[in-house]
């Protein structure tokens, strides 16, 4: 089998380099998306004692009682915002639920853009005074490297380098707290039931802090699972079914599973905090015309970011 391109970049040789520098580093990001749709990111300016605060908040979260958690369960939001409890989001396809609950936050919009009327507010969270304020930080914080990363993808598509800007300016982007949890009887399980089903992400690009245990894969070109190995302090970052969309598949939206632990393990839990990178509801994920011609038709029809993420939601059963 062919070995999948996931290279480890230096986040801050394209923030605080040269031309070159920068140019190096959005060719190695663009190969990478154009293989493996992955690469792990250093040196991006999200400190170690910040994501130990994250942790250890989006744990204390997962810890409280079933009763208070579900004072924050709003299905009217589709699980857009607040507690999302065990058994709702399906992977699309499967039948049986992910082995997961899950909190959410979104944008918070300080500047008059009456977009804020299209998002919810977040939920206010009573019972852990630190926690809105740390996932406020670290949601502002992946926010701002997803756009030099999206900086980046734009030079290697050689659109102009600020074409991603204006889309995710106030853009619809969320911060997922998720909690794998403890499996007491394995082998009352059905078959199918996993952490998290194999599936693409919906956004533009995903930003991951590495999870506090093994067992993310990605399917590779040559059709097998490779298990992502990223140390604690490393940002994960995938390609989402926007980019996908927008780039006629020339940038690979890669399907990700969460496997479940050997057996022995099941009885533990997993944490994981990604950001989904999202763009404003009205922007037009049409297929770019330099991406198209003979040997690359286009596969998709037009719609816009909005359109697109309520027909996702529907199929993995957040939305009714």
């Amino acid at each position: 089998m062919s070995t999948p391109y996931i290279p480890c970049l230096d986040l801050g040789t394209y923030i605080n380099g040269n031309e070159e520098q920068r140019k190096k580093f959005s060719d190695e990001l663009g190969r990478a998306f154009n293989d493996s749709g992955f690469v792990t990111i250093t040196n991006h300016g999200v400190s170690q004692e910040l994501i130990d605060k994250l942790y250890a908040n989006i744990k204390a979260v997962f810890a409280l009682p079933v009763e208070t958690k579900r004072k924050y369960e709003k299905p009217e939001l589709a699980g857009q915002r607040g507690y999302t409890s065990a058994g709702k989001e399906t992977a699309k396809g499967a039948k049986t639920a992910d082995l997961k609950e899950f909190w959410q936050i979104g944008n918070e919009v300080t500047d008059g853009d009456p977009i804020k009327s299209e998002y919810p507010d977040n939920e206010v969270l009573e019972e852990i005074a630190e926690f809105n304020p740390v996932t406020r930080e670290i949601y502002q914080k992946l926010e701002e490297n997803g756009k030099h990363l999206l900086r980046a993808i734009a030079t290697y598509l050689e659109l102009p380098i600020d074409y991603f800007d204006k889309h995710v300016h106030n853009g619809n982007s969320i911060l997922r707290g998720i909690h794998y949890f403890p499996i007491e009887n394995p082998e009352a399980l059905p078959d199918d039931a996993v952490r998290a089903g194999a599936h693409e992400d919906i956004n533009l690009i995903t930003l991951l802090i590495g999870a506090s245990a093994d067992g993310l894969e990605v399917l590779t070109r040559s059709n097998e699972w490779l298990p992502i190995k990223a140390h604690h302090t490393d940002i994960v970052v995938n390609v989402g079914d926007m980019l996908q969309r927008l780039t006629n598949n020339k940038l690979r939206s890669t399907t990700h599973r969460v496997v479940n632990p050997p057996v022995e393990l099941m009885k533990t839990s997993r944490f994981s905090v990604p950001f989904f990178l999202h763009p404003r509801s009205d922007m037009d994920l049409t297929s770019l015309p330099s991406t198209i011609d003979a040997e690359h038709p286009k596969v998709y029809s037009d719609m816009t970011a909005g359109e697109y993420l309520d027909e996702r939601l529907r199929e993995i059963g957040l939305k009714k």
